[in-house]
């Protein structure tokens, strides 16, 4: 019987599940999320394949797990960065920051190549776990256009360029073309203006 490293095996297995996760986001900032395989990520986590595949069936288990913790992250790091009477604009630099912040952390692969990678099914189960993310970039977009501050006839069309914007930056960021400062500033200036503000 494996040894268990807390009091009760629900910690024990929620500290496993912790170090699992913690080896996922130290790889993808070594090598990129798309060519970790489940091997790496057992050896990086100091555990058996066995052991691993009890916790994440697959790969695509593994990385839906992966990102709804990256989810929470940005969320709370929203929530905590930004006080309630700041402007949409405000709103949105700080939206703009933390996804530029997020790239850099956590490497992965554009959707079309995510997509080809984990295979439709789980592509969309992937995608459904960033959901609250675009939530919260809608919200920003729909208080902007409220309060006069922002110019879009097409909330959903509007933030899913603005995704698009803020992806178009991955590789620069990643190659180290740009800091993340820089690329910041270009992404927000332009869709500042953009919306009219």
């Amino acid at each position: 019987m494996p040894r268990i490293s807390a009091p009760t095996i629900g910690e024990h297995r929620a500290q496993t599940q912790d170090r699992i996760l913690q080896a996922v986001s130290r790889l993808s900032r070594d090598q990129g999320i798309d060519t970790i395989s489940m091997t790496d990520v057992a050896g990086e986590a100091g555990i058996t394949r066995t052991v691993l595949y009890n916790y994440f069936p697959d790969k695509a288990a593994l990385l839906l797990a992966f990102t709804e913790r990256v989810t929470h992250y940005f969320i709370e790091s929203y929530e905590r960065e930004l006080p309630e009477q700041a402007s949409p604009a405000e709103r949105l630099r700080a939206f703009v920051r933390l996804q530029l912040a997020g790239l850099l952390a956590h490497p992965h692969p554009g959707p079309a190549d995510l997509s080809a990678a984990l295979g439709p099914d789980a592509y969309q189960r992937l995608a459904d776990h960033v959901a609250p993310m675009q939530d919260i970039l809608t919200g920003i977009i729909d208080s902007g256009v409220a309060s006069g501050d922002f110019e879009a006839p097409d909330v959903a069309a509007a933030a899913r360029m603005i995704l698009a914007v803020i992806g178009a930056e991955r590789m620069p960021l990643l190659s180290g073309a740009v800091t993340p400062e820089e690329a910041g500033e270009t992404v927000c200036g332009f869709l500042l203006r953009g919306l009219g503000a």
